[in-house]
């Protein structure tokens, strides 16, 4: 059984054996999509809006996304249309010391830029405390936000998201 099944979350070993989830490598190309996408279901909503077609499914369309961290850019439009809030984007190289994380946020109230909120891994438990550093709307995202979080670097492989304020 694997951990998404047992504990609600899939492990970072089930992650780092799924094709949308980069090598350690990958993450200094800069800003980058993570997929976290174990489960093979009819869904293919980050392969249709990636403009630069770094991201592929197809055919069937249960395939795991792929992605050519090559051609990412790091937009962001994938992390807003994913119905299963499996992707953000990852910039590891933010700051000497610091990442950056960008994550899909569908809760009110939004946080601000410049406050400090509290980070948590794939289970919920919190992980560290970072400094919001934009939120992001755009009429491609429908009403998803997208919030940018730095935070201390070394925890790049278990932040997620964010704790509800």
């Amino acid at each position: 059984m694997t951990c998404l099944k047992k504990c609600g979350a899939p492990s970072i070993e089930e992650l780092k054996n799924s094709p949308g989830f980069p090598k350690n490598e990958d993450y200094n190309l800069g800003n980058i999509a993570v997929i976290e996408c174990t489960e093979q279901i009819p869904c293919n909503p980050c392969e249709t809006s990636c403009p630069k077609g770094a991201i592929s499914v197809g055919n069937p369309i249960t395939n795991l996304p792929v992605i050519d961290f090559e051609k990412c850019v790091g937009c962001g439009i994938c992390v807003a249309k994913c119905p299963g809030i499996a992707i953000h984007l990852m910039d590891i190289n933010y700051g000497e010391d610091t990442a950056l994380i960008t994550f899909p946020y569908e809760y009110l109230p939004l946080p601000e830029a410049g406050h400090m909120v509290v980070l948590v891994d794939r289970t919920g438990n919190e992980v560290c405390e970072g400094k919001v550093e934009k939120i992001t709307g755009l009429k491609s995202y429908d009403l998803t936000k997208l919030v940018a979080v730095s935070f201390p670097k070394k925890h790049y492989e278990n932040v997620i998201s964010m704790k509800r304020l």
